[in-house]
């Protein structure tokens, strides 16, 4: 947390490996399985994410801090609930570091069709945007966000750790559909959220509300676009009969 260079270098050699050198290694190499480690990886995201959200429960006096201290930044002196808000934010933001390894094994899985702008800018972006936060805003309108982004993403690592279990428990997914549901609604949860910190006469800069407002849009316009293409449109094309194959008719008088 001392210097805004470290986590800029974690993201940069991110970067550098899933767009560049990850590729170019497993260009003419076999795909990893990586069964057993995908199974440790998402069990170990389940627990994470669902020790970071029954943190938020430790003290009622968290959601009264969210309802009505919104626009007032923390200060981990004055009490034990803004220190309890700011560990809560620390695991948080570390787990935005972890959640790389998600396009990592992409990689070494030779799914590089999955490593898109929306997958690469959401994780590369929340790792930054996060670790800003906890070193200089304290916002206390951060539980809002580690409340329902560590429920969502306990859910989605469940979804992954039961998908890497092999294909008899794959085909009884039908799920997968619903979690990008889930992080729309929550993107507009966030957003009403954070309009109202801009109507309101907050502390909390209007530059910085106004950042993360354009931010949580930028996602919930990109996982919007993704959800049309992967499910609206697919769910089209099924429902949509393929037209019928016109057969040119034989002529006989050719034929003899």
């Amino acid at each position: 947390m001392g210097s805004f260079w470290s986590p800029l270098l974690i993201v940069a050699c991110y970067l550098i490996f899933v767009l560049k050198l990850g590729p170019d290694y497993m260009k003419h190499r076999r795909a990893f399985e990586l069964k057993y480690a995908l199974i440790f990886y998402n069990l170990a995201q389940v627990l994470y994410n669902t020790f970071m959200f029954s943190m938020h429960f430790s003290s009622i006096c968290v959601f009264y801090e969210m309802l009505f201290h919104s626009c007032v930044p923390l200060n981990p002196q004055e009490s034990y609930l803004s220190s309890t808000i700011l560990k809560v934010g620390w695991h948080f933001m570390f787990s935005k570091f972890l959640d790389f390894f998600d396009t990592v094994f992409f990689v070494l899985r030779k799914k590089q069709s999955q490593v898109s702008f929306l997958h690469v800018y959401h994780h590369a972006n929340m790792a930054l945007v996060v670790w800003a936060y906890i070193k200089y805003s304290r916002g206390s309108y951060g539980p809002l966000v580690t409340i329902l982004n560590t429920f969502i993403h306990a859910v989605m690592y469940g979804y992954y750790l039961l998908a890497a279990l092999g294909p008899q428990v794959q085909k009884n997914l039908w799920w997968k559909q619903h979690l990008t549901r889930i992080q729309l609604a929550q993107f507009i949860i966030v957003m009403s959220y954070l309009l109202g910190l801009l109507i309101f006469n907050c502390e909390l800069s209007k530059a910085e509300a106004t950042f993360m407002f354009l931010d949580c849009s930028s996602f919930f316009f990109l996982f919007l676009n993704f959800y049309r293409k992967a499910y609206l449109k697919s769910a089209k094309n099924i429902a949509t009969p393929s037209p019928p194959v016109h057969v040119q008719p034989l002529d006989e008088n050719k034929m003899k």
